[in-house]
């Protein structure tokens, strides 16, 4: 086990963005030190010790890598020798198109694997302010609930205030408290995914009159309310709580996380007019997660409002949502292009407080921080890739590939925002697809798909050449 602190890479955060780092960086030879506050001091949303841990929904989103930029960066991960993506494909469940995981052996599996480690010493307890002066290799991957005097510390070195925004959680609810006369196991258009069959969804049909109803029970339900400082800070518009949405107009929901294409009641054959889907949370089936329900209501509230749900008149809720506060950097302005803090190079950051949304999208950037750290302490050159890839696009968007603010000021807090990733933050093909292989011409709907398919296969491509390159990182280990 490395002991010289000094000579060490550290890491302080054991989320996914801290694990995949320390994982990157052992994988080079590299001694590494994680710190993990949790014990000794929790936070308001972690229920465990464990690295890794999932503390909203237990999905990774779309696996689909031709179609679907989160499944494109799936298999970027992968074939860069991810540490999640191996414990999230040992542990996936059943979830339609969707990559969804069991959250309790999920994050086991991470700890072990970085615990076994004999390049990894983990260390449990706060790194309170700013890491030690002597540490001149520093990952900080402290997530969306950075400890206050971090945060402070940072606010005082930079001269930026922190941006930030409430992140929900939603509901978990038991199995068999299910009324499956009503509910209907179903995957939109019956859609399979990884480890799925088609029928990966609960779904809770609602009929006009339960739906205006539902939604009028959601604009007066009473709601937690915010702290004085708290009360200006914006949403992310991707984990907006159900009841936000509702006040945005009666038909968001209908049109949002209720929509009900694709479902075809088997009580009537035809689709309702509305649907609650449930997803599976645990390898045994015995949990379910409201999709898409996020929520800022009281306890009570949550209980009496979603057992107006057909099929959920008798739910008994495992977990009842919840609110937390996500603070992240203005990155563009403050971290150089390798997601070093300009005022402090010692220090690297990565994972949602860089300004990425979504697991994957964290442990991306902890795996690219993590391999950055590595070529620092072994004086190597290192690379970016290629923004044609999705890794690439993430890290363009971080460090300056965002749009201006109004008054042209590149990085200023009015125009960086929390991002997923998504086709728009690759560039464009040099000529969009008029034809298919087989010669023929494709129309509207199919030449969009044909294009997603297109840039999917230029970013692995432009991956491997990129992984090829930098092979030399763990040659010389």
């Amino acid at each position: 086990m490395p002991s010289d602190h000094n000579t060490a890479v550290h890491v302080v955060g054991a989320g996914l963005a801290g694990s995949e780092a320390a994982h990157q960086i052992a994988s080079t030879g590299t001694p590494v030190v994680l710190h993990e506050m949790r014990p000794v001091k929790s936070t308001e949303a972690h229920k465990t010790d464990g690295f890794a841990e999932l503390v909203c929904s237990n999905s990774f989103r779309s696996d689909d890598w031709e179609n679907n930029a989160v499944g494109l960066l799936h298999e970027e991960l992968r074939r860069a020798g991810s540490l999640i993506m191996a414990a999230a494909d040992k542990h996936k469940l059943p979830a339609g198109g969707a990559l969804a995981v069991d959250r309790d052996a999920f994050s086991a599996e991470v700890t072990a694997r970085l615990a076994e480690n004999p390049l990894v010493t983990i260390e449990r307890g706060e790194i309170g302010g700013l890491p030690p002066e002597d540490w001149k290799n520093v990952v900080i991957a402290t997530g969306p609930l950075t400890s206050p005097d971090l945060s402070a510390a940072l606010a005082r070195l930079t001269g930026e205030n922190s941006l930030a925004f409430f992140d929900a959680i939603a509901p978990v609810i038991h199995r068999d408290s299910i009324d499956t006369s009503i509910a209907w196991f179903q995957s939109r258009y019956d859609k399979a995914g990884p480890a799925g069959t088609g029928a990966d969804y609960l779904n809770c049909p609602m009929s006009k009159a339960e739906y205006e109803a539902f939604v009028d029970a959601l604009l007066a339900g009473e709601k937690t309310s915010f702290k004085e400082w708290e009360a200006s800070t914006p949403y992310f518009d991707g984990c907006l709580p159900v009841e936000v949405m509702a006040e945005r107009g009666r038909d968001t929901l209908r049109y949002g996380p209720m929509k009900p294409v694709g479902l075809d009641d088997p009580r009537t054959g035809r689709w309702p007019y509305a649907v609650v889907q449930l997803r599976q949370d645990n390898a045994l089936a015995t949990l379910w997660n409201m999709v898409g329900f996020q929520t800022k209501l009281k306890h009570a509230e949550q209980v009496r409002i979603f057992r107006m749900i057909p099929g959920l008149e008798n739910a008994e809720f495992a977990r009842l949502g919840g609110l937390h506060r996500n603070t992240y950097l203005n990155s563009p302005k403050l971290l150089d292009g390798s997601l070093r803090l300009k005022a402090m190079p010692r220090l690297r950051f990565a994972g949602q407080i860089t300004g990425v949304e979504g697991y994957i999208e964290s442990a991306a950037i902890g795996l690219l921080a993590g391999r950055f750290a590595a070529a620092d302490a072994r004086r190597l050159e290192s690379s970016s890739p290629p923004p044609t890839t999705a890794l690439g696009a993430l890290l363009n968007h971080i460090t300056g590939g965002h749009i201006l603010a109004d008054d042209g000021e590149r990085g200023s807090a009015r125009s960086f925002q929390p991002m997923n990733i998504n086709y728009g933050l690759l560039p464009d093909l040099k000529a969009n697809p008029t034809h298919d292989g087989n010669g023929q011409k494709l129309k509207g709907p199919e030449r969009g798909r044909e294009k997603k398919r297109m840039m999917s296969r230029r970013a692995i491509a432009d991956l491997e050449r990129w992984l090829g390159n930098a092979a030399d990182l763990k040659q010389s280990a």
